[in-house]
This record gives structure tokens, C-alpha cells and sequence, in this order.
């Protein structure tokens, strides 16, 4: 079933009485807690979009460092739940660097808060970890505290096509080699086009300038857009995830297949990928019987 509450105290009313939750709806629970600009922290409830959250931070010139497909639609709830990036996470990280603080309504209808809304906040358990990417299948995250970072002052994408996956190989090893400091990285091959490289730089002007012109050395001569990542995700949603130096073996074993690939993070976006196998699948059992004793959320 579907339940969708009109706030956080009547959600802890709704979970102890459903037999089985598939999905909860947090429409009416997204609201701007708290921005403290000088502090660069925000607290905002589950239910308001990754774009909104953005657009009220960027009035203030900060933003929170993630880029998931489709942040229009992308709720924070859902941001944290599936743990959502995009290609900014080569420089930028996941969102599990970014909270601090959350809030999480239990299948029994407790609220429990963990970590706080400054940075430097080392009580207790880091439980935020743990609610991260857990699919709603332990918890409601209904609240979460982030620390920020300024909006950068300028931003270059820039593309390479290659011939081969060698020669996409060898290009990355002289970026590895090189100054370079590269926010993105990426290798596709989508829609039919050619392999390509995508790499993309954050910071001063004169410090993008000045990476750019490094990067069109290596062959990084073609302004680039993003937009790759959220239209091919959109029919390979799953991944696979190698070490980054079997990065160019494991994509040669693809064949033909399209793919969008993280250089730098070893991720492989790819039609034929299978869901990830659980490493502790007894351990992830256990924690499950500990949070969600009576299997009420779905997940």
C-alpha cells in the first residue's frame, strides 16, 4: 500500500497500523527548515525536490554537491534513500559525504534523530551511514541536515571521441600523470555515437581556464553536455562497479554495448547489469529483524 501523510507526527500514527508499506508519499512534508549561510548548512525535510532545495541554496551562492538524473522529480528523501549521484561524483563524492543530520520515522513510529546541523558533530553512532541508500527498507527519512559548498565561480565540460579503449586507456593515464583536477570523468558510448571521454572542471575562472586549456592538449577540444548521463540511465538504471584500474578490461568484455562509465570511480552504467550481490546478506538480514522486526516496509 501507499500511505501519504500530511506530516511527520501523522506518519508515526500510519506505520504501526499498516500490515505492509510499499511506498510513502512526502509531498506535504517539504519544507525548508534552516540555511545558515555562514555556517554552509541546511536542514530541509524529505519531501521537497533536489531542484527546489538548490534554487532556495543558490540565492545564497552554495549548493549541495550532487547531480542525479532528473532533480526535478528527485525528492531529498529519495536522494538519500537510493543514494542517487550523477557525474559529478568523481570530485564531488556521494551524498553519504554530504549529510551531517538526519531524521528517520521507524516502522513502530518512533522518530529517531542521528548526527546534528554542524559539521563538526561527533556524538554517538554514525547511524546516517546506514540509513543512506537502505532504500527506506529500515526507516522514513523524513529530514536530513547537509553541509554545503559556494556554487563554483565557472564550470568546463569538455570531450575527447576515441578510436578505441586503448586509446581512451592511455588519455587517462595522462590525466592521472598530469595537474589536471577534473570534476568529472566519465567514458560513454550512447546512442549510437562514438566512444567518448567527458571531462569537466570546477572553481575560478582563471583556474578553469587554465585546467581547460591543459585538458585541450590532450585532445579535449569539444564543449560537452551532461545531459548523457540522465538520458541513458533512463534505460540502464543498474551498474556495475570494478576497481579503477580494471575499469578498460571490464568494459572491453562488453562488446558493442552501450555504456556510461565513471573513470575515475570504476562505476559501469550498462544494459546487462545485475543487481549487485548482497556481500553479508545474513548481517544485512539481522539489521532488517532489529529495525523492522514485522517486515512492514517494503523497500
Amino acid at each position: 500500500m501507499t500511505i501519504k501523510p500530511g506530516s511527520i507526527s501523522e506518519l508515526q500514527e500510519l506505520l504501526p497500523q499498516s500490515q505492509r508499506v510499499d511506498e510513502v508519499s512526502l509531498e506535504a512534508v517539504a519544507e525548508l527548515i534552516e540555511h545558515v549561510p555562514e555556517d554552509m548548512t541546511a536542514t530541509v525535510q524529505a519531501g521537497m525536490s533536489l531542484s527546489e532545495f538548490q534554487s532556495r541554496l543558490a540565492k545564497a551562492g552554495q549548493w549541495l554537491p550532487v547531480d542525479p538524473p532528473h532533480p526535478q522529480t528527485v525528492t531529498i528523501g529519495e536522494l538519500l534513500a537510493c543514494n542517487l549521484n550523477g557525474p559529478r561524483r568523481f570530485g564531488c563524492g556521494t551524498i553519504r559525504d554530504w549529510v551531517i543530520g538526519m531524521a528517520v520515522v521507524l516502522p513502530d513510529g518512533r522518530l529517531i534523530r542521528n548526527g546534528g546541523k554542524v559539521v563538526k558533530n561527533v556524538a554517538g553512532f554514525d547511524l546516517c551511514r546506514l540509513f543512506v541508500g537502505a532504500k527506506n527498507e529500515l526507516g522514513i527519512i523524513v529530514e536530513a541536515a547537509f553541509k554545503l559548498l559556494p556554487l563554483p565561480e565557472a564550470e568546463a565540460h569538455l570531450a575527447k571521441p576515441c578510436e578505441s579503449l586503448g586509446q581512451a586507456e592511455e588519455v587517462l593515464e595522462k590525466i592521472w600523470a598530469s595537474d589536471l583536477q577534473p570534476t568529472v570523468l566519465d567514458l560513454h558510448r550512447v546512442d549510437g555515437k562514438p566512444l567518448t571521454l567527458v571531462a569537466g572542471f570546477a572553481g575560478p575562472s582563471a583556474d578553469i581556464e587554465a585546467q581547460s586549456g591543459a585538458a585541450n592538449a590532450l585532445g579535449f577540444a569539444v564543449e560537452a553536455s551532461l545531459d548523457y548521463d540522465a538520458r541513458f540511465r533512463q534505460t540502464a538504471p543498474r551498474f556495475t562497479s570494478v576497481a579503477p584500474g580494471k575499469l578498460i578490461s571490464t568494459l572491453r568484455n562488453l562488446g558493442d554495448e552501450s555504456f556510461v562509465a565513471r573513470a575515475g570511480n570504476g562505476v559501469i552504467y550498462h544494459p546487462s547489469a545485475k543487481l549487485p550481490e548482497v556481500p553479508s546478506p545474513d548481517l544485512q538480514k539481522r539489521v532488517k529483524e532489529i529495525f523492522d522486526p514485522k517486515g512492514v516496509l517494503a523497500g
